[in-house]
């Protein structure tokens, strides 16, 4: 017959009009990956008050295989995060993560990137503003791994020198793809063409990503980061996300000053 019925889990990602009555929904699933699908209905349609961006939860989905078309017939929210409707950190972050997801295409990895997406969302809806500023970072740096672009951070990419001290420098090259220590920048800032391409960061915020690789999440959670270790951390990690993705992330430029 070419129609089914079918339901998965689900994070909402972008609802837009179309037409009078009519949405067109984005989402993710596990199983499906990034999907459209359309929500008939006027305001009067219970169901527009629950497929609402980052809602999460089981969805029921009408698709008609020889039109190519989805269509949603139930959602089941689990997962509304009240917190972003307060908090415009929150929901830029969150922004910022729908958009990574949509425009890498969940990494090849639909499991892996839903797992870390909805861990995400509600993770940091049940944090502070300060924490969620971390978990948003070690969101970036899990999902720079799915994507096989994450540096090391154990050793300098240049001459394998130990870049994990506390009060060490380090530099991020992007000539070099990698971390390098204080005496090969020595070498990188006498040429200016490469200077621009050099991010500071330090000891303390590479073990903080070591540790989001290596440590549990709960314990990970535990860690204290100083705010200038945090800043340099969060400029490393977005200067590496922007030049990986191969496409700018529009959430990053119109959330500067507040991401």
């Amino acid at each position: 017959m070419g129609e089914r019925n079918k339901c998965t889990q689900a994070v909402i990602l972008t609802v837009r009009e179309q037409g009078e009555n009519n949405r067109n929904v984005c989402a993710v699933s596990p199983d499906l990956g990034i999907f459209n699908a359309l929500l008939y209905g006027g305001p009067k349609n219970k169901l527009r008050s629950l497929v609402q961006p980052f809602n999460s939860g089981n969805i029921w989905l009408y698709e008609d295989e020889s039109r190519h078309s989805k269509k949603i017939t139930d959602f089941d929210s689990k997962e509304f995060h009240p917190s972003f409707r307060d908090d415009i950190y929150k929901i830029y972050a969150a922004n910022l993560a729908g958009e990574l997801i949509l425009k890498t295409k969940c990494a090849g990895e639909n499991q892996k990137a839903f797992v870390l997406l909805n861990a995400f969302l509600n993770g940091i809806d049940l944090s502070s503003e300060e924490e969620a500023r971390l978990g948003t970072l070690r969101f970036l740096w899990r999902y720079l791994a799915l994507l096989g672009v994450q540096p090391d951070v154990h050793q300098c990419s240049e001459c394998g020198k130990n870049i994990l001290e506390p009060h060490s420098r380090s530099f991020y090259s992007e000539y070099s793809s990698g971390f390098i220590c204080e005496d090969c920048w020595q070498t990188y800032r006498e040429s200016l063409a490469l200077r621009s391409e050099l991010i500071e960061t330090d000891g303390e915020a590479l073990a903080y990503l070591m540790a989001v690789n290596e440590c549990s999440p709960g314990t990970v959670r535990r860690m204290k980061v100083s705010a200038s270790s945090a800043y340099k951390m969060k400029r490393a990690v977005f200067h590496i996300l922007e030049n990986s993705v191969g496409t700018l992330l529009n959430t990053l430029k119109s959330g500067e000053g507040i991401l």
